[in-house]
């Protein structure tokens, strides 16, 4: 199968197009910046150059292609109705990414019980609007023949394809090395669920086979709260006690957006559609991962 993925140089995407290569797959991947060019090469890539707005080129690689991953952005509206306009009518799949801060609740890192699944989505806060209008926008495809799915991926932990980070505990550990302090915003007993990228990368490659047009997937194998990931992180760096961080304090560091939704939020959600379709997650818990894997 000939694969066009988005963002194939970044931490998700790089990770699932060098496993589709490894899978036989062709892959072609979208990267911004020259120097990645060479750099997807090495995990058998052929890597274009180009842009997530540049509506033309978006067009052309995914009618020319088996299949679209949009591992890029889960924010950019332009890209998406491009490669829906491309994939209408095809019966080509496409496999948007999203994520699970669009049920986070901002509470400062305050605890919650609310857990959300599939078929129960909330209405968006003000905040998360945008995005889950995106993610609308994919499975509205469904009815204009196209297999499109929505993977709504938790707090990603691992060591990727590429050397990239993810997106929340690469920024509690560069904080405690800047400041040899672990810390965490507000008390921290907020929860994300969560899931090691090489179980997301198994279920990007099984729902390339196997999804059902429109369907939305969260894609978690485990949570934790946010206090017990910053004391794994204190004891995985030989440092004190994980600390308690005004949330004004935080978003001086982390920015709103980071420190509010990514870092100090709640998003406690189950992904029984991924099971369904026959994931089997089995990769290291979180906090054995810190424990054991993190710093390698």
């Amino acid at each position: 199968m000939k694969v066009f993925v988005t963002g194939a140089a970044g931490y998700i995407g790089g990770s699932i197009a060098a496993a589709l290569v490894k899978a036989g797959h062709e892959v072609i991947g979208l990267v911004r910046q020259p120097a990645q060019l060479e750099e997807v090469k090495k995990i058998g890539v052929t890597g274009l150059l180009g842009a997530l707005d540049d509506r033309a080129l978006l067009i052309a690689q995914a009618q020319a292609a088996d299949a679209v991953i949009n591992a890029a952005s889960s924010d950019n509206r332009v890209a998406v109705e491009a490669l829906v306009e491309a994939l209408t009518g095809s019966g080509k799949v496409l496999l948007h990414t999203s994520g699970s801060s669009i049920v986070g609740d901002a509470s400062g890192g305050e605890g919650t019980d609310k857990i959300y699944y599939e078929d129960k989505l909330p209405a968006p806060t003000a905040d998360k609007a945008a995005r889950v209008a995106i993610d609308n926008l994919v499975l509205d495809a469904a009815s204009k023949g196209v297999r499109s799915a929505v993977l709504c991926n938790t707090l990603i932990y691992g060591h990727g394809a590429l050397p990239r980070d993810s997106v929340q505990l690469p920024r509690l550990l560069k904080q405690a090395r800047k400041s040899g302090i672990v810390r965490h915003v507000g008390p921290g007993r907020n929860i994300w669920s969560n899931v090691h990228i090489d179980d997301v990368v198994d279920l990007y490659l099984l729902a390339l086979e196997k999804t059902e047009a429109g369907a939305f997937y969260f894609v978690e194998s485990g949570e934790a709260a946010f206090r017990d990931m910053s004391a794994a992180i204190a004891r995985a760096l030989g440092l004190g006690a994980a600390q308690d961080w005004p949330l004004d304090e935080a978003i001086k560091e982390w920015g709103y957006e980071m420190a509010s939704y990514s870092l100090g939020s709640n998003s406690r959600v189950r992904g029984a559609r991924a099971r369904q379709l026959g994931w089997q997650p089995h990769r290291p818990p979180v906090l054995d991962w810190i424990a054991n894997d993190m710093l390698k």
